[in-house]
C-alpha cells in the first residue's frame, strides 16, 4: 500500500531555463489535452483542487511542476493535438517542449496518458513515435477506465501494451483503486533513480 502522499504546486515554466532547480526524479505527463492529465494529478496526491481541470481542451500552456511530498516531482506538459492557438504559439510551443524533454537531466520517465474509452489517436502515435526516436524512457497510463466494461478492460491494457509494449497501467479519477500501483511504480522508479 503506497502511502499517502501530498503534493504542492511549485511553479510554471515556459522553456528549460525557467524550470525549478530540484535534484529530485521528474516525470512529465504526455497526453491529448482532455485525457485527464490534470485529474491524474489531483488523484495521487488525493487533492481536488492542486491541478486546475477544465471541459475546455488546451488549458495548460505552460510546463506545470508539482512536487510529491519530496519524492518525485510531476510537470504538466500542455495537452498535444487541441490548441486554439497561432501556428506559431504552436510552433515555439513544441520547440520549447522538445528542449525540455531531451534536456532536462532530472527526467527519469516520461508517463503518456491514453484514453481508455476510444483507440489509441494518430496524435498519440506520433508522439510515441517521437519518443521511441529518442529513446526515451516511457510507461503508459490508460485513464477514464471507470468508463470501460469490467469485462473489456483486460483487453484495453492489452492493446495499448500490444501498440506500446513496455508498462501500461490503468487509471480511474472516479475510484482511487488504481492509484497505489501508480504511486508505487513512481517511488520505485524515483528510488532506482538516485542508485544510479
Amino acid at each position: 500500500m503506497a502511502k499517502q502522499l501530498n503534493a504542492k504546486f511549485i511553479i510554471s515554466a515556459e522553456k528549460l531555463s525557467q524550470c525549478p532547480n530540484f535534484t529530485l526524479a521528474e516525470f512529465p505527463l504526455l497526453g491529448r489535452s482532455n485525457v485527464g492529465k490534470s485529474s491524474f494529478i489531483n488523484c495521487l496526491c488525493n487533492n481536488k483542487k492542486l491541478a486546475k481541470t477544465s471541459n475546455t481542451p488546451g488549458k495548460t500552456r505552460l510546463i506545470n511542476f508539482f512536487n510529491f511530498s519530496e519524492k518525485f516531482m510531476i510537470a504538466d506538459l500542455p495537452g498535444y493535438g487541441y490548441a486554439k492557438v497561432s501556428k506559431e504559439a504552436q510552433e515555439r510551443w513544441q520547440k520549447y517542449l522538445e528542449e525540455y524533454l531531451l534536456k532536462r537531466e532530472q527526467i527519469t520517465s516520461l508517463i503518456q496518458l491514453v484514453d481508455g474509452r476510444h483507440d489509441l489517436q494518430k496524435n498519440d502515435l506520433q508522439m510515441r513515435e517521437w519518443v521511441n526516436a529518442y529513446e526515451l524512457p516511457i510507461f503508459t497510463v490508460v485513464t477514464k477506465m471507470d468508463y470501460v466494461p469490467k469485462n473489456k478492460i483486460l483487453t484495453v491494457l492489452n492493446t495499448v501494451k500490444k501498440q506500446f509494449g513496455g508498462v501500461v497501467l490503468p487509471f480511474s479519477a472516479i475510484d482511487r483503486k488504481y492509484c497505489d500501483d501508480i504511486l508505487n511504480h513512481l517511488i520505485g522508479l524515483s528510488e532506482n533513480n538516485l542508485t544510479d
